[in-house]
């Protein structure tokens, strides 16, 4: 759909009719143009100068660690929306907007509870989608923790069940009538993603740049070894990739997953690993161990399970997510000067430690000293 930029009152009128927003320069004056024509067209405010201009705010936030753009849109107290633009007009960028449309509309088909779209502009890669609050499952868990184990996993425990639920829900719907097409990275989680983005991330963005370390001999042949295993495990599934507590929002009495433009075909155990070894809450072991039968246990309303089969797939895909974790906190930190994600790399390594020590990944030896000396130079008790 081609949206008109050429809106005379939102021009003519950013800063003297309402819209509260700071000194802005010709993409961004774009951006607000766009977004305010997609809201006319969802019926959201009027045209022209019946529109309330002065109860109108487009007030933009930063997302973590994406580099895309946001936007709250209220009306009054009322808040409307959310706007979402990718950084640039850059094809890639607009790649990744286009797959956050197509992909969030699939799965809200397949009944799968993400946030529901109200606008689109192809030509820009704006989305005007549900505003689910600020309240993300990252949020809750940090807050109970503060109160004590015992009474956290009491609290969190009824929505870490929803979020499983959700979960099997994803993987198995959103594999229904899924078209790789949609895909803006690439179509399936597969051997060579592995090595360049987890193992690799983490050898590169960890050990090499933040710890101005050199490659240890042999462990390039474990990490082959490792993605090799790991390329057997089926994967028709649909993969979200970033299936962590800050990805996962509270809104009312339910749980709403966003941040799934990086969806595509994969294994089973991947997302269920990303969610229990999150470093941003940190699990206990048994608390983990709980939800991974609860897991197995939904599943096999949807599916067959070996059950024995999947313990060993997640060990290996947890490892590779783990790795993937400690490349991508050690890059945002580094290279984006996203100092909030150096904090999590303490945790991070000690879930890779214990993952390395069982006896699935003895000949793993040279990772497993590779881990070790990390977690001396980095001072992590």
């Amino acid at each position: 759909m081609s949206i008109c930029l050429t809106n005379y009152f939102l021009l003519q009128s950013l800063r003297g009719h309402g819209y509260t927003v700071p000194m802005i320069d010709g993409d961004e004056r774009n951006n607000l143009a766009a977004i305010h024509d997609l809201l006319i067209q969802a019926g959201m405010v009027k045209e022209g100068r019946q529109l309330p201009g002065h109860d109108l705010k487009i007030e933009s936030f930063d997302g973590d660690g994406s580099s895309r753009r946001f936007w709250r849109v209220s009306l009054g107290k009322q808040h409307l929306c959310l706007a979402i633009a990718p950084p640039s007009l850059r094809e890639k960028d607009l790649a990744e907007a286009r797959a956050a449309r197509a992909i969030g509309t699939h799965l809200q088909q397949q009944d799968v509870r993400v946030p529901e779209q109200y606008g689109w502009d192809e030509e820009h890669g704006i989305i005007l989608c549900e505003d689910l609050g600020d309240c993300k499952l990252h949020d809750y868990v940090v807050k109970e923790q503060e109160r004590g184990a015992k009474e956290c996993i009491a609290a969190i425990r009824p929505w870490y069940q929803q979020v499983i639920a959700g979960l099997t829900r994803m993987q198995i719907r959103g594999a229904m009538a899924f078209d790789p097409n949609w895909c803006w990275d690439s179509p399936r989680y597969d051997r060579t993603l592995m090595l360049e983005r987890e193992s690799g991330y983490f050898l590169r963005a960890f050990w090499q740049d933040l710890l101005g370390n050199k490659e240890p001999i042999g462990l390039q042949e474990e990490f082959v070894e490792l993605a090799d295993r790991a390329a057997r495990i089926p994967s028709h599934y649909f993969l979200h990739r970033d299936f962590q507590s800050r990805n996962i929002m509270i809104h009312g009495e339910d749980v709403c997953f966003i941040d799934f433009q990086g969806g595509r075909q994969g294994p089973l155990g991947y997302d269920l690993a990303s969610l229990l070894i999150d470093p941003y809450v940190t699990l206990s072991d048994d608390f983990q161990k709980e939800l991974q039968e609860l897991y197995l246990d939904k599943l096999e309303e949807l599916i067959p399970v070996n059950r024995k089969g999947f313990r060993e797939e997640y060990l290996l895909l947890a490892l590779q997510r783990n790795l993937q974790i400690v490349g991508a906190f050690s890059f945002l930190s580094q290279h984006r000067k996203k100092i909030f994600f150096k904090q999590f790399l303490g945790p991070a390594l000690i879930s890779l430690e214990k993952l390395v020590k069982n006896e699935l990944f003895a000949m793993f030896p040279v990772l497993k000293k590779t881990v070790g000396s990390a977690l001396t130079s980095l001072r992590v008790p």
